[in-house]
């Protein structure tokens, strides 16, 4: 067992939450420009579903390390870490770009965005009862979302070619760590972290754990792949990138609601709900043509897709005590790389096809929905509460 010591202070939330939401609006621009810019820098359109899964695959590996570092250097040290690990990753792209160096660069940011993850929401899940820990994971969710949708603009307004968006990243990912380096005395209210045993991770809730997956398993593709796909389609950036921002907004949208519903129906319920809404947006997409349903089949598709991961962690911490939120929240996150990993890799195999992603986004979603629509069926006494 590992243990953490950490003073209890007040307003602490706003350091995590400020940082990630500038932290995001990098992550979203980059996560967009990697698939955009690969012809600039001379290398194969083929490569963005592997840079997609190496990045996710760092984020596996990463799962499985920062609950040491976090024991070892507390939370603010370790957030304000893998940022400048991460802002390695990006210095290195635009000065060597070969396919080799951007797959090991993906791979490492990867591990760094795993540690800020971890970092951020066992900061905002330590303490408090399940429906404070929801309103915080309404607050990430939204942070993280809210910076994701701006970070689409610099598509359009910044570009995908040359160095500036390189540098533009860079500092923004600058200015997420100054309010963690600003704020030295703030640090999540909990005086010890434990690791949670195997026989413990095996008792923690399936469909929460399946929630995570297939997350990580959409969300991969959408940020992977999505760009690339759009490019195919022949959108100029502009539209590319407003019909991501489109989509990261529809996620962002969605926390209150998920936030406030959490609280009150069965969450295998409300995943399955929130499946239900993606079949609904991949349906509307494919049998109706056009720019303005792409808009909104995209937003709703975002509601879908972002609102299982906070649905699934909360899900999985409902009953566990403040001490082994740390270790909770690095395995959620390792179920979601997993997905993550799995994810562009299978979407890649759509591309070719007619409505490719929609199909593909069909399938992951559909099957889901019915697995929670089963679980909840068997959990029906619980499905409202109170």
């Amino acid at each position: 067992m590992s243990h953490i010591t950490a003073t209890r202070q007040s307003g602490g939330i706003f350091v995590p939450v400020a940082g990630l939401a500038i932290f995001a609006i990098a992550s979203g621009y980059l996560m967009s420009l990697i698939p955009l810019t690969l012809s600039f820098f001379s290398l194969p359109a083929s490569l963005a579903s592997w840079l997609a899964s190496t990045f996710y695959l760092g984020l596996l590996i990463g799962a499985l390390l920062v609950e040491k570092v976090v024991a070892r250097v507390g939370h603010r040290i370790a957030f304000v870490s893998f940022l400048a690990l991460l802002a390695v990753t990006i210095v290195i792209m635009p000065i060597v770009p070969e396919q080799l160096t951007w797959l090991i660069a993906r791979f490492i940011a990867g591990i760094a965005v795993a540690g800020i993850f971890v970092v951020v929401e066992s900061w905002l899940l330590i303490g408090d009862n399940k429906k404070e820990r929801a309103k915080r994971l309404g607050l990430y969710m939204t942070a993280l979302y809210g910076g994701g949708t701006l970070g689409q603009f610099g598509i359009g307004f910044i570009g995908v070619e040359g160095l500036l968006p390189f540098v533009s990243i860079l500092v923004l990912i600058a200015l997420a760590t100054l309010p963690a380096l600003a704020c030295k005395q703030s640090q999540p209210a909990c005086e010890q972290h434990i690791s949670l045993s195997a026989r413990q991770v095996f008792a923690l809730s399936k469909p929460a754990v399946l929630g995570c997956f297939v997350s990580g398993f959409v969300m991969s593709s959408l940020y992977g792949l999505l760009p690339i796909s759009l490019q195919m389609q022949n959108l100029t950036a502009e539209q590319i990138g407003g019909l991501m921002a489109s989509t990261v907004l529809g996620g962002m949208a969605i926390q209150p609601v998920v936030s406030a519903l959490s609280c009150k129906m069965s969450k295998t319920l409300l995943m399955a709900a929130a499946c239900l809404l993606g079949i609904f947006a991949t349906g509307l997409m494919s049998l109706i043509p056009g720019y303005s349903i792409m808009v909104v089949g995209l937003a709703l598709l975002g509601m879908s897709s972002f609102a299982l991961y906070p649905i699934a962690i909360s899900l999985a911490c409902d009953e566990l005590d403040s001490s082994v939120i740390v270790s909770a929240t690095q395995i959620m996150l390792f179920s979601y790389s997993f997905g993550s990993v799995a994810g562009p890799l299978v979407a890649g195999t759509f591309l070719e096809q007619e409505h490719g992603l929609n199909n593909f986004f069909f399938v992951a979603l559909a099957s889901t929905a019915v697995y929670m629509l089963i679980v909840s069926m068997k959990q029906k006494p619980q499905i409202v509460a109170g």
